[in-house]
């Protein structure tokens, strides 16, 4: 898996063509606009993984593109709604303890707040889990609603395959930051950060469609199971 995601980018005819124009839209990303066209880019990078295409999407109907980044981010913050009111409430309550000028309230909400944090944390992680096949459902079934048919995306979500091609970019992740980190200490290294980081990004998506479409087919079975997709 790790060999096939790496070298993935790189097929087609236009492979470097790709790679430009997606280093200058991470370039371009702090104008919203490109970032939307990014994400979008990215949401159908999963879906024709998951289909078994072999080549990357082209860069066309830009204005396609941007919609699906618009609605990848919006399934991004209705899945990280929880996680975040969590957050900022158990800060509230961490910091409401010193006000009430008792050493014993100050303790017990301090100690609440602290446990509301690490959950809020946990939740944050499995959403970091959960949101690649959330997003290459919705990539699968061409509908918003899809990204939350949580019974197909339960049983990719739980599957060995996914897990491996998780923890494969998660990894990876980690070796890039470092080599970013790394580069950003120069000018010219810091020019090429957003084509190596698009590189990885549609390496890693790759693998998570890859493997989300081994469990699910795109016509909604799952283990050679009928499931009802959602509208």
């Amino acid at each position: 898996m790790l060999e096939e995601g790496l070298s993935y980018p790189f097929n087609g005819d236009n492979a470097l063509g790709r790679i430009v124009i997606g280093g200058l839209l991470g370039f371009g990303s702090i104008l919203i606009i490109p970032a939307f066209a990014l994400m979008g880019y990215l949401v159908w990078v999963l879906g024709g993984a998951a289909r078994g295409e072999e080549e990357p999407p082209a860069f066309e109907n830009w204005g396609e593109m941007i919609v699906d980044g618009l609605k990848a981010t919006a399934v991004s913050i209705v899945y990280g709604i929880v996680p975040f009111v969590l957050m900022f409430a158990s800060i509230f309550v961490a910091g409401s303890g010193s006000a009430t000028g008792s050493e014993t309230a100050t303790g017990v909400l301090g100690g609440i707040g602290v446990l509301g944090l690490l959950v809020s944390l946990l939740a944050m992680f499995l959403l970091y889990y959960l949101i690649p096949a959330a997003l290459t459902n919705m990539a699968l079934e061409g509908n918003f609603g899809a990204a939350f048919d949580l019974g197909t995306i339960k049983q990719a979500i739980l599957s060995v395959d996914y897990l491996i091609a998780w923890l494969i970019p998660f990894l990876l992740a980690a070796l890039v930051n470092v080599v970013v980190f790394v580069l950003a200490i120069t000018v010219v290294g810091l020019v090429v950060v957003p084509f190596i980081q698009f590189y990885v990004q549609v390496a890693a998506f790759y693998m998570f469609g890859a493997a989300f479409g081994k469990v699910v087919d795109v016509s909604g079975t799952v283990g050679g199971t009928e499931t009802a997709a959602s509208a």
